[in-house]
């Protein structure tokens, strides 16, 4: 979701965009009219009918007006933006200690290596992780399942890289999750996440860290499964 519907979506938005959801709409279009959402959400068949237009225009819903209700259904950013929510209250109630993520090693476009051997990342990951990384990411296509949970790693303590700036431009700043990687009957114990704040990378993929090859050393190809293994610091 972006930064403008974020901010044009309130609390009584998210509402109705909730019972939409326990109505079965993530899954696919359900049939509903204004004034069962108002009936369910406790608001006139007027304020629920403003409340769903603000869903639809900030891109949380899709609907098709018919003669006798509407057919809506949750988009993947309204997906995302009550699993955000979800989050949200699993720190408040939960205490999350690890989050299992399962995917296949695939093919980078070589961003990982280029970012790692930079002085201003480098210097902080032998800091702050203990050890240098081997130039280079194992990236990771993950499964459906594995690309929603992912989210939940917003709620595990991670490691900070900072930002920097050279003569030439300005470099983001990066989390790093400590993480185990199983692939076939081979693991390794020292690694990490790195979610940096700039990427082309979509919310499918994630790129891993190590101080050894880990291609090698877990003797994987491309397309071989890889379970991971997410922990705070």
């Amino acid at each position: 979701m972006s930064n403008t519907a974020s901010k044009a979506v309130g609390n009584d938005e998210l509402a109705v965009l909730k019972e939409l959801a326990l109505l079965g709409g993530v899954d696919g279009e359900i049939k509903t009219s204004c004034s069962k959402l108002g009936a369910k959400t406790g608001v006139s068949t007027q304020t629920a009918s403003r409340r769903l237009q603000q869903l639809e225009t900030t891109g949380l819903v899709v609907r098709d007006t018919v003669s006798d209700g509407q057919w809506v259904k949750v988009t993947n950013d309204g997906e995302r933006t009550l699993r955000n929510e979800y989050n949200d209250y699993r720190q408040i109630f939960e205490t999350i200690s690890t989050v299992e993520l399962t995917g296949r090693a695939t093919s980078g476009m070589g961003e990982g290596r280029h970012y790692i051997t930079q002085d201003g990342y480098m210097e902080q990951f032998k800091s702050k992780l203990e050890y240098e990384p081997f130039p280079g990411t194992l990236n990771i296509e993950l499964t459906d399942a594995s690309s929603r949970r992912r989210a939940t790693l917003d709620s595990l303590d991670a490691v900070h890289i900072d930002g920097w700036e050279s003569e030439n431009r300005t470099f983001g700043p990066a989390l790093c999750y400590p993480v185990s990687i199983t692939a076939g009957e081979k693991a390794v114990d020292t690694a990490h996440v790195v979610e940096p704040e700039r990427t082309h990378h979509d919310e499918t993929q994630i790129e891993v860290i190590a101080p050894i090859k880990l291609r090698n050393n877990l003797g994987v190809e491309d397309g071989d499964h890889i379970h991971i293994t997410v922990t705070g610091k």
